[in-house]
């Protein structure tokens, strides 16, 4: 007589999410009734041997566009634990609404050998044809989610090309009175703006210009959200007030990409100030007379750092009446705001050039000194990668509050029709959240290159030992190459004489492979 074998015990554990924590204090809410949807479909499966935790796993008032959620955590703790064989949630978009996310999870529930079951979308994802329909669910939200988008984007161009404002913080010279929708020209303001437009053409440059807003005091346009938040206000520098000159708000009109149309608020400068403006800034580039960047030769571009300032130092050149051309690096402080701004200022090109590659050389000549230059890279890489962790639980937390934000906004806009202002906040946070989740993949992807970039002390140091010999053989361009894959950042502070150079550690390893090129040719 054969004995029956036993079913393998299948471990459910129920997952039940709603967005806002509306309806949650009813006596049967919206998790209740996901969780009872759910415990019916795995009684179903009771002759498979499946059975429900009696653990819940509940996010009342969560969004699905990110992970930060406190029942998914434990439910992911679990899983990773042992303790969970299939995952039931009455629809797909419960357990996430993020395809970057849902991919992630998929991925660790396939490492743990754990299922995932949709109630209402019928299918789990223990067959081909499972998984197919999961991906095929997702790829529809997704579609759904751009097609919002779009027709978001399209009305806010509608509403453009009508001459209306789409909301967001008004430009200096405008305001917009509370319960109404469109610009209206603040007095005060607008004289500031004239007299902005005729400084200009007095001074001709845009650092004469700035450098006279900052002894008026006079700042960029202060607002007030109607949350309460305080937006704006800052000095200005050569982007802002680039910015302002070439307002076509100003004109009394709007632009929308590439287009410009007529807008119903009133215009604040003349057209003839306007047109002589723009003629005088086309003549002296959008630099406004200052120098050029030097776009060749650059071997520290993007590396080098004014300390004083903690901001970027630009490759520039000047050219002396023989064509000689004198290299320089210039701290952006001082380009934006003046030389009186900056205590560096800035510093030739080929003699910190020089200095940095010269440097690079005597650690490779010192193994002692190379191995304290790897194990400085090391506890730097570990200060980036517990950096990029913090940026990412706060954009987490960020993408949250916008995904929640979004959901408000997506429930009020029926009931308010064409409404530009809600239009343009829609848009605001759908674009956002886009951008949050570019950076977030971004961080991940950088924090995996940065675990993944250790390289032994010892084979660092025998690597730096052969730099010179590499370094001879590579032209302009290589060398440039090499030494932004060697190098993180260089910190220049021109008032004390000193300079800083801070290395990547996976840097050692591109060496490494050009020697081992090297040889096998």
């Amino acid at each position: 007589m054969k004995k029956t074998e036993a079913k393998k015990t299948i471990r459910c554990a129920i997952y039940t999410r709603k967005s806002t924590e509306e309806g949650l204090d009813q006596e049967f809410n919206s998790l209740d009734a996901q969780r009872a949807s759910a415990e019916n479909f795995i009684a179903s499966q009771a002759s498979e041997g499946w059975v429900t935790l009696p653990t819940q796993y509940d996010d009342g008032g969560f969004t699905g566009g990110n992970m930060d959620r406190p029942a998914l955590k434990q439910l992911m703790a679990d899983i990773d634990r042992g303790k969970i064989d299939c995952v039931v949630v009455y629809k797909v978009d419960r357990l996430s609404r993020s395809l970057l996310d849902f991919s992630r999870m998929m991925d660790e529930f396939e490492q743990k050998k754990v299922s995932f079951v949709s109630v209402t979308q019928q299918f789990n994802t223990t067959c081909s044809m499972g998984r197919l329909t999961l991906n095929i669910l997702l790829s529809f939200a997704q579609f759904e989610r751009e097609i919002i988008s779009e027709r978001t984007r399209d009305k806010i161009a509608a509403a453009r090309r009508r001459g209306k404002w789409s909301g967001g913080m008004p430009v200096l010279g405008y305001t917009v009175p509370e319960g109404t929708t469109k610009l209206v020209v603040d007095p005060l303001e607008a004289e500031r703006v004239r007299a902005i437009f005729d400084l200009y053409l007095e001074r001709k440059s845009l650092l004469g210009v700035v450098a006279e807003l900052d002894r008026r005091c006079w700042v960029a346009k202060q607002w007030t959200t109607r949350k309460g938040t305080q937006r704006g206000g800052r000095p200005f520098c050569k982007t802002s007030l680039h910015r302002l000159l070439t307002n076509v708000t100003y004109l009394g009109k709007l632009r929308y990409k590439d287009e410009i149309h007529e807008g119903e608020h009133d215009a604040i400068v003349d057209e003839d100030v306007w047109k002589k403006v723009q003629a005088l800034m086309n003549r002296n580039g959008r630099s406004g007379g200052g120098e050029v960047k030097n776009k060749f030769g650059a071997l520290l571009r993007g590396l080098l750092r004014c300390k004083p300032c903690d901001c970027t130092m630009i490759p520039s050149h000047s050219t002396k009446p023989n064509g000689k051309r004198y290299r320089y690096y210039v701290c952006a402080m001082a380009q934006k705001r003046g030389w009186a701004n900056c205590p560096t200022k800035s510093v030739p090109a080929g003699e910190i050039e020089r200095f940095v590659v010269d440097q690079i050389r005597c650690i490779g000549r010192d193994s002692d000194l190379a191995r304290k230059v790897m194990e400085q890279a090391e506890v730097e890489s570990r200060t980036q990668i517990a950096a990029l962790a913090n940026e990412e639980h706060l954009l987490l937390k960020n993408l949250g509050l916008w995904q929640t934000q979004l959901g408000e906004v997506l429930r009020k806009l029926p009931a308010m029709g064409e409404d530009s202002v809600m239009l343009g906040i829609l848009a605001d946070l759908q674009d956002r959240i886009r951008e949050g989740e570019k950076r977030l993949t971004a961080i991940r992807i950088e924090s995996d290159q940065l675990a993944r970039s250790k390289v032994d002390p010892d084979s660092a140091t025998e690597t730096l030992a052969h730099f010179d010999d590499l370094w001879q053989s590579l032209v302009p361009r290589e060398q440039a190459e090499l030494i932004q894959m060697l190098i993180q950042s260089i910190e220049y502070d021109g008032e004390a004489g000193k300079i800083s150079i801070a290395f990547h550690p996976s840097g050692i390893g591109v060496i490494e492979q050009r020697l081992l090129a090297g040889a096998a040719e």
